[in-house]
């Protein structure tokens, strides 16, 4: 997974803040998230999530990586997209009308209902770590955002639980990102497969995706990879609604975030969502900044808003997952095996 570029979301939260265990009931969360008070300063790029990583390997994975984005601004780092954001939106899109093309599959496909199986595997480290009931509300919300239940676009994208593994390794808990290898041995199914590892990344990385159209080049290492915390019920204040998953999994059908770009063209490369100069931080009643293209998506679950404030996709971005679905993700028609002689 690490051998490529990876979609990141990164909080600001204080150790205090980060309880280790998953509570009962979502009102049961740890103690306040801090994030510094840093208008006007660039996203971090990797130096400042590589802080919140343990270990050489995983230092050396971010070293191989380009970084697409974080969840929050941190101490001395940027205000906006950190550079790879238009080359990663004109890769996108070349490779997808391309495929397009080759599949006589044009642009704006109608919706067809889409049910993704998901397998996931539970990484722990004793008595920390997800319980299955954790990763079974995950999958229940995933399709109540996904369905429009909060708002938003219905996007006629539905998960369903296939399998879920569990496996007891302090070290592949504590840094997933750092042993890559561990988690593609775990895989299962195609390229129409949700692969969901769950475990425990650094205080400050709230979990990462692949993006559909680098399946070809590395299949192995397709899937996202979400801190347990911040599954539904999860003890990360203001990030344990289970929406980390919502967003990651955008990316892993072919979102980006909705501030790509800044305010430059392209964006985020869909229509209906307005450009965002800035990544949005809290819950902020309104936003706006960008002049001249409507108020910043601080609803959307492709910003970073905290969960409380997420609460649905655009139309624009579910057609989006829709075309990437049948350009990437669709499972390929099974071949018919040799007739069987008749007697």
């Amino acid at each position: 997974m690490a051998r490529r570029a990876i979609a990141v979301l990164v909080m600001c939260v204080s150790a205090a803040g980060s309880a280790p265990g998953v509570p009962s009931r979502p009102s049961a969360v740890a103690g306040p998230a801090r994030c510094a008070e840093t208008a006007g300063a660039p996203i971090p790029g990797p130096p400042a999530v590589r802080a919140s990583l343990s270990g050489a390997r995983a230092e050396a994975a971010w070293a191989r990586a380009p970084y697409p984005g974080v969840r929050a601004p941190l101490p001395g780092a940027p205000a906006g997209p950190n550079g790879s954001g238009r080359v990663q939106a004109e890769e996108m899109l070349a490779d997808l009308r391309a495929r397009q093309a080759r599949l006589s599959r044009p642009a704006g496909l109608s919706w067809t209902p889409v049910t993704v199986p998901v397998w996931a595997h539970v990484i722990t480290a004793g008595s920390l770590g997800a319980p299955d009931d954790a990763v079974r509300a995950q999958v229940a919300t995933l399709n109540a955002a996904y369905g429009g239940r909060y708002g938003g676009a219905d996007t006629g994208i539905r998960f369903r639980l296939d399998g879920l593994t569990r496996v007891d390794d302090p070290v592949l808990f504590r840094d997933p990102l750092g042993r890559p290898e561990t988690l593609e041995r775990m895989r299962r199914g195609g390229q129409e497969t949700l692969n969901l590892y769950v475990a425990q990344l650094g205080r400050l990385v709230l979990g990462y995706s692949t993006y559909p159209y680098w399946y070809a080049g590395d299949p192995a290492g397709d899937g996202v990879v979400l801190d347990w915390r911040t599954l539904p019920g999860g003890s990360l204040r203001n990030f344990g609604r289970g929406f980390t998953g919502v967003h990651e999994i955008g990316h892993w059908l072919g979102l980006l975030h909705t501030f790509e770009n800044g305010c430059l063209p392209l964006g985020d490369t869909i229509d209906d969502t307005p450009s965002e100069g800035l990544p949005t931080q809290g819950c902020p009643v309104h936003k706006d900044t960008c002049a001249g293209d409507g108020a910043d998506p601080v609803h959307n679950f492709m910003d970073y808003a905290h969960d409380r404030c997420m609460s649905g996709f655009t139309e624009g971005q579910a057609t989006r997952m829709q075309e990437m679905w049948t350009a990437y993700r669709q499972a390929p028609p099974t071949e018919p095996g040799p007739e069987t002689p008749r007697e």
